[in-house]
């Protein structure tokens, strides 16, 4: 007798790749006799969301991790893979008519709520648009219903439709920003460092709003961070970027437990240790290498401890194992 029937994964990223021309003008490579110069943002980068499910996504800066969510959520084209939402192609085989329904179900979260709101326009409006856009509703006196109630539900008053958004803190501002992406009705919120240009404080009351609309509306969220705690309180499954290639996805619990590639072990070994353990702990040595000329066989050997002759040679393919996925030799070989 069969167990019971697993539920498809929300949202379905395969091989996505995305590659920029970073090279001087054809006139100027002729002159100085300089190549086309090619920068590798994201490359083969794989991954499922489950309904309902927080995956997120951490690196250093220059990771690749933005660049990934503005593909998945239809602002970036991609040179290489597909992403897959709801059974839906992104990017090739769909029908307009589905690509249409799609996008009402698909909302982001910038990382600065100042720089995405239209500041000439009133909180009311700004937060009206995608209901008329989507035709969600037509009558005046629904729409500023609807307004009103969104505002309450992130913790704003309606009568704060009539403002602007410079009136407003950047808390205040983010919490608009949540009251927008939520006017769709989506299912899929794509969360770009949602929290990291507001306050310590502020950070936690938006991290708990956006837990308890979750749960509330049974919400699915791919969350960009570069800081480790908030992904601890959020995610439900990591993955760990370095150089545009995913090398390690797990559980929170597992990741955070026992992490196996050495690039999820130096950033863990960074955040502070506010039960002083005692462990012995090893700071992030090095930079993050040059994207246009990134190092041979792993990106990451130049800074790990563990590198061997192969791994300045090959790169290392992702190896599964359950519900964990490795990208390294040594971890690979279970050496490490």
């Amino acid at each position: 007798m069969s167990g019971p029937r697993r539920e498809p994964p929300l949202v379905e990223v395969r091989g996505l790749s995305r590659t920029f021309d970073v090279s001087k003008p054809w006139l100027n490579r002729i002159i100085e006799r300089e190549p086309r110069r090619v920068l590798k943002a994201v490359q083969d980068v794989s991954f499922t969301i489950g309904r309902r499910e927080t995956f997120a996504l951490v690196g250093e800066s220059g990771s690749g991790k933005s660049t990934v969510a503005k593909m998945v959520v239809g602002l970036l084209k991609p040179t290489a893979g597909s992403v897959t939402i709801d059974g839906i192609d992104m990017w090739k085989g769909s029908k307009a008519g589905d690509l249409v329904a799609l996008r009402r179900r698909i909302q982001m979260i910038f990382q600065d709520p100042y720089a995405s709101l239209n500041p000439r326009w009133r909180v009311g409006r700004i937060i009206a648009e995608p209901i008329r856009a989507f035709g969600l509703a037509k009558d005046k006196a629904e729409i500023e219903h609807r307004t009103g109630e969104l505002l309450r539900l992130v913790g704003l008053d309606p009568a704060d439709a009539r403002k602007y958004p410079h009136e407003f803190s950047g808390g205040q501002r983010q919490r608009i920003c949540i009251a927008r992406a939520l006017s769709s009705k989506p299912q899929f919120l794509v969360c770009d460092e949602p929290t990291s240009a507001l306050d310590v404080s502020v950070q936690a009351q938006i991290l708990n709003l956006m837990r308890d609309l979750q749960d509330q509306f049974g919400l699915t969220y791919l969350f960009i961070s570069h800081n480790l705690a908030v992904v601890r309180h959020m995610a439900t499954r990591i993955g760990v970027m370095y150089l545009g290639r995913l090398v390690e996805v797990a559980p929170t619990a597992e990741l955070f437990a026992n992490p196996q590639h050495p690039y999820t072990r130096m950033l863990l070994d960074a955040v502070p240790d506010l039960k002083m353990s005692g462990r012995p702990r090893k700071m992030i040595e090095g930079e993050i290498p040059n994207p246009i000329d990134p190092p041979p066989g792993c990106a990451f050997h130049p800074r790990c401890p563990f590198a061997v002759e192969r791994c300045r040679k090959e790169v290392p393919l992702p190896v599964t194992r359950g519900d964990r996925m490795v990208a390294c030799h040594e971890a690979a070989a279970r050496r490490i």
